[in-house]
């Protein structure tokens, strides 16, 4: 069972529960209603663990190379490939059933296309062949914010594309971040994260440009939402902080990997207290 579970990657799932939250809150304008909710974040955690346990199947032969990853289960030969297919297979029509049972046909769309994106798109087509390959298929780690909003009002609106861009231009830091700090594993599989195929000074420039199109989308989407002000002033505190990590990671500077790890960790940090910020300043309007 353990093992099962491992395929479903639940803490990387958490991320996106983070911020299908928010959105429900929003597109709700105050408390989503109790089945909605309930059915998004069961369903999304099984969306989300069928895309994981994929992902897994088809990258067996590259987790039995890394360091990182040569414990999952498939990697470490607790189950075949075949069991997770089928337990993939499983909970992902769970998932499609329960978003079009209980919440919208919208949503139901939207996280098939989240799971297919994930699966062919990224793991697949992108991430052996790309350098840019987080940067696109990171968008299916960004659906989750439409799927909250379209599971309650079987539609979408610019605070949810916002909050979507902010998603988008998060998940390169957080991945690059990564991909400093297990380098050798990613190099050893061969798959061209941005940090293993280009110069530090690169990695520094295009890590910025996310990171300052991340904190712009932030004040969009509390533009949009019309937060109070307070939520503007806390998420100024936060982009500062996270502006500084960025900082720190500038051709020459010492421990370089430290600060990848530093960047990794307050990047779910922002996101956390971020989507936290959403859902306070919806209930205070």
């Amino acid at each position: 069972m353990r093992a099962y579970i491992d395929l479903m990657k639940l803490r990387v799932v958490e991320l996106l529960i983070i911020t299908t939250v928010p959105a429900l809150f929003l597109a709700a304008k105050g408390w989503p209603p109790l089945v909605q909710t309930i059915a998004s974040l069961v369903g999304g955690t099984l969306a989300a663990g069928a895309a994981n346990a994929f992902n897994m199947v088809i990258e067996a032969d590259i987790d039995k190379l890394m360091t990182r990853t040569k414990h999952r289960p498939i990697a470490a030969g607790i189950i075949s490939k075949k069991q997770a297919s089928r337990f993939a297979s499983l909970i992902m029509i769970i998932s499609l059933l329960i978003f079009w049972i209980f919440t919208t046909p919208l949503a139901t769309l939207l996280t098939s296309l989240a799971i297919l994106f994930y699966v062919a798109i990224y793991t697949v087509a992108l991430k052996p062949n790309t350098n840019q390959n987080i940067v696109w298929g990171g968008i299916a780690g960004c659906l989750p914010v439409f799927i909250g909003w379209a599971a309650i009002t079987n539609s979408l609106s610019w605070t949810a594309f916002w909050f979507f861009m902010v998603v988008f231009f998060w998940t390169p830091p957080h991945f690059w971040a990564i991909a400093i700090k297990y380098h050798d594993d990613y190099e050893a599989a061969k798959i061209p994260m941005l940090p293993v195929v280009a110069s530090r000074k690169r990695v520094y420039i295009e890590t910025w440009f996310h990171t300052i199109m991340m904190i712009i989308c932030s004040v969009l989407t509390l533009t949009s939402a019309r937060m109070p002000n307070w939520t503007f002033y806390m998420t100024a505190v936060l982009s500062i902080v996270f502006a500084e990590q960025v900082f720190k990671l500038r051709k020459g500077e010492a421990e370089y990997e430290k600060v990848a790890g530093r960047i990794f960790h307050f990047s779910i940090l922002y996101l956390t207290l971020f989507s936290i910020l959403l859902v306070v300043g919806q209930l205070l309007i």
